[in-house]
């Protein structure tokens, strides 16, 4: 055992800022803030009392050179060319993390993908960090590709070999692979020994085998590198028991080594609070040091390069806001629980903060080739001849650049600033971050009730309820599916419900959520009912696995089943680890048994398995069952039995798809924001209607024509008259007047509501100034003497819609049009006859935020008679139903 490092107790600030906008350009002054802060910025980060100078906060940027041969280009916070390496020291980086993988090439060369880092690679990328002013960990996978839970597989030099010549083999692997970074003159500071080896490392399995890879691996370290420390790294540490356990494993087998890691992923690894806890444990009772060795947060669910991202459901990273500000708080709660160790923390590294696309979403072919050619993506088809039962299957491109701290372009997002900001604090105008998404779930049958509330997230941590109002796309729901319902603040905030239907279940307690397993049969040698990180849905599931041949068995009798026809399905994840077996779903009836295979595709590869026309000609029984002969080492999660009435035939939706399709191309700029509020409105009732698993040929026929209508009643921008501007100056707090032109010259600060002299003049506020396009903002106007006014947005001016006035005032909220450029504009007041009565200045920044409510936020009208006459009337009927509403507002 090594020197213990005794704990400090320290305090750490409360969690804290939440999310803003990507920002191209740091603050002025931000890249020399003072480090006893807190500083002005974008985002809002409390500050990390009493972090020590050398604690590390590093970067896993491993697919880098593949990244730049496919011709990605990283640049400085202005937005010019710049050396990744260098950017990211500038931002406070400390060190970065490089994984090395023994052969990723097949036989003709071509790489495997996820960066193709061999050693020669890795030694590149760490000359380059060092020569940065950054230390480098070095990341012995100890495979020939990726290394995690579900697959540590021997590097196929080693396939044969048995334990001890592995252990060998480790030894002159890392010996020469740590002589190639020190004779480059790489500052190797800390060397991880396996990646994520909870279950096993090199082929390895069992801990007296694993201790002799590790210690193997750990001498060769104190050999070339005697001041570099030696990490240890596993996952899953939400999992209670676990981390004590391998450490008293490590100590017990007498393993030589420095710092316990972990991974931690807030979107599976639990909360924070726990990550501190499990950690001081291994620290206190052990005496070693600790860290995280990988963590992330996502700013955006959208896909950049065409191949699917991990993290691409709002249902799964609920823990912060989905933004720049979430990544940067994320990052610094992460921070904040290794800190909170004292002595014992040692620091934390980000994965992959830099894995851009390689070209967007819509060149998804040309994107491939590049995948295929440099290894920029997480694998490429070539990686099938060595792991066939993932790679194989699901290769191409980045599956993290949702999770990326650069914009697609390669311009640094604000949250790389994290780094820095962690020391110092930061503050920025209290703004909106986020709107919580709302998920409920009923089962069939059940009515749907949507919340009267819901959270809004501010930047400085604070969470406000407001009230919200539903769209009536409820009423198309049919059954089991899910489904999206769009809805509005009483702020005018957009806000989206999914709404999961269940299919009715037969299966008792088919998820394994209730303690009661007695309807069960199970082969409890070979498999368990467990919690864990892995499970397919809820927070329980059957876990199977076993280092011999086995057989597994689940299953369950259903009594009192009325005749009819059924499905079943059930849904799980694993793998044959190379070996040769299946797992089969089943269904037995009086009338014969019917069965579908249940892939085990790899880890986190969710398979569903289905077996259709379950018939039972009269009422009885069905015998649903789990079976396999698996392979030694074989394992999986499965989860979720669902035995159901089979659905109807499905209608025919072929003309609703080509009607929402036409929708999509629509060019909203070159529409009034209340037409294009009907077609939204007509869009969402035709998506749910597509959603459904009942829907019949009327529902579709009513969509249909709901959306046809809606295109046809389109009315351009420019049939609607513009007002013609007075000469008349607009009121300002300066001794100058404001001609009704545009000024030339954008203000030098961030620009605030225009005082206006004297009591009786008309004034204009707004609830914030600065907004991304399709973002909404509230403005309040005082001291009218006219009914109605209309609102507008000018550089170039456009109407956007009519406001009533009530006793000289008027409160609505508008959508900030999608297409307007980033930059100064002005949201203006105008009278009858065009003359500007008042206006505020507000700030563009950013990319504009997408599939959110229209411009006045109306709720969904589904009737097509009342779709008719407001057509026939030209939305009259509409825009002055939406102007009431938004006066009310």
């Amino acid at each position: 055992m090594r020197a213990r490092h005794p704990r400090r107790t320290v305090a750490v600030a409360a969690a804290c800022g939440l999310v803003l906008t990507p920002l191209a350009a740091l603050p002025a002054g931000a890249a020399d803030a003072p480090t006893d802060g807190p500083v002005e910025a974008g985002i809002v980060v409390d500050k990390v009392d009493g972090l020590a100078a050398d604690f590390v906060q590093g970067v896993d940027v491993s697919s880098v050179l593949s990244l730049e041969e496919s011709g990605v280009v990283f640049r400085d916070a202005s937005g010019q060319e710049a050396d990744l390496f260098d950017v990211l020291a500038g931002s406070g980086v400390t060190h970065v993390r490089v994984r090395v993988w023994n052969d990723p090439f097949d036989a003709d060369g071509n790489g495997y993908g996820g960066g193709d880092v061999d050693v020669d690679r890795a030694v590149e990328i760490g000359e380059r960090a060092t020569a940065a002013g950054l230390g480098v960990l070095v990341d012995f996978h100890y495979s020939d590709f990726w290394a995690d839970p579900a697959k540590q597989q021997a590097p196929k030099a080693w396939a044969d070999l048995t334990v001890a010549q592995k252990a060998a083999e480790v030894t002159d692997y890392t010996t020469a692979s740590l002589q190639a970074f020190e004779d480059a003159g790489v500052d190797v500071t800390m060397v991880q020994v396996g990646n994520e080896t909870n279950n096993g490392i090199a082929g390895v399995t069992g801990w007296d085998g694993m201790a002799q890879i590790f210690s193997a691996g750990s001498a060769a370290v104190r050999d070339v590198l005697p001041d570099a420390q030696v990490a240890l790294h596993f996952t899953n540490p939400e999992t209670a028991g676990r981390y004590a356990g391998y450490a008293a494993a490590l100590d017990a087998r007498d393993v030589d080594y420095d710092v316990f890691a972990t991974s931690y992923y807030p979107f599976w690894h639990g909360t924070t609070t726990n990550l501190t806890a499990v950690l001081g444990q291994v620290a206190d009772t052990y005496g070693k040091q600790v860290m995280v060795a990988e963590t992330s947060w996502a700013t955006t669910l959208e896909d950049g390069d065409g191949h699917g991202n991990v993290i691409d459901l709002a249902s799964e990273a609920t823990q912060y806001p989905v933004s720049v500000q979430g990544q940067a708080t994320a990052w610094r709660e992460v921070v904040a629980a290794v800190h909170a160790l004292g002595d014992a923390g040692v620091g934390v590294f980000y994965w992959e903060p830099a894995w851009l696309p390689v070209g967007p979403a819509s060149e998804v072919e040309a994107n491939r080739l590049l995948w295929e050619e440099h290894g920029s993506g997480w694998a490429s088809s070539f990686a099938g001849e060595y792991d066939a039962h993932d790679a194989g299957q699901w290769y191409g491109g980045s599956a993290w650049d949702n999770q990326a701290m650069f914009a697609a372009d390669g311009t640094p997002l604000e949250s790389l600033q994290v780094f820095r900001y962690v020391r110092t604090g930061a503050t920025a105008p209290r703004e909106v971050v986020s709107v919580e998404p709302v998920h409920v779930t009923v089962e069939d049958g059940q009515d749907v009730t949507l919340p009267g509330t819901v959270e809004v997230t501010y930047n400085d941590g604070s969470v406000e309820d407001e009230a919200v109002t539903w769209s009536s796309a409820t009423d198309w729901i049919r059954g089991p599916g899910e489904y999206t319902v769009r809805g509005t603040t009483a702020a005018g905030r957009a806000v989206t419900a999914t709404v999961e239907v269940l299919a009715a279940n037969l299966v008792r307690n088919g998820g394994f959520e209730d303690d009661d397993l007695g309807m069960w049969t199970i082969t409890w040698d070979t498999a368990k009912v467990a919690e864990g990180s892995d499970v397919p849905a809820g927070t329980r599931a059957v876990n199977f696995w076993l280092g011999t041949p086995y057989t597994l068995g689940v299953g369950q009798t259903v009594a009192d089943v009325p005749a009819g026809t059924y499905t079943l399905s059930a849904t799980g994840h694993g793998s044959l680890e190379g070996g040769e077996g299946a797992v089969t779903l089943s269904a037995t009836t009086a009338s014969g048994t019917r069965s579908a295979e249940l892939p085990l595709a790899g880890w986190q590869q969710l398979r569903t398995a289905t077996v259709e026309d379950v018939v039972l000609t009269e009422a009885g029984t069905v015998t649903v069952a789990l079976e396999g002969e698996l392979p030694a080492g074989a394992w999986g999660w499965v989860d979720a039995f669902v035995l159901t009435p089979a659905a109807a035939a499905p209608a025919d939706t072929a003309a609703l798809v080509a009607v929402l399709d036409r929708a999509d191309a629509v060019d909203r700029s070159a529409w009034t924001p209340a037409s294009l509020a009907v077609l939204d409105d007509a869009v969402e009732v035709g998506r749910v209607v597509l959603a459904g698993s009942r829907t019949t040929a009327d529902d579709v026929d009513a969509a249909v024509a709901l959306v046809e209508a809606a295109l046809t009643g389109l009315v351009a921008l420019d049939s609607e008259p513009t007002p013609t501007p007075s000469p008349t100056a607009t009121p300002t707090a300066g001794p100058t007047t404001e001609p009704t032109a545009e000024p030339t010259a954008e203000p030098t600060a961030e620009p605030t509501a225009t005082p206006t002299p004297g009591t009786s003049a008309p004034g204009m506020t707004l609830d914030r100034t600065r907004v991304r396009p399709g973002e909404p903002v509230t403005f309040r106007l005082t001291g009218l003497t006219v009914d109605e006014v209309e609102i507008g947005v000018a550089s170039t001016y456009r109407k956007l819609l009519d406001v009533e006035v009530v006793d000289g005032a008027a409160t609505a909220t508008v959508v900030v049009p999608t297409d307007l450029e980033p930059g100064v504009h002005h949201l203006q007041a105008r009278g009858p006859d065009g003359e500007v009565l008042a206006q505020v200045a507000f700030t563009v920044a950013g990319s504009p935020v997408v599939d959110r409510l229209s411009d006045t936020g109306a709720s969904v009208g589904v009737a097509l008679g009342v779709v008719a006459l407001l057509l026939a009337s030209g939305g009259a009927a509409l825009v002055i139903s939406r102007r009431r509403r938004a006066v009310q507002a």
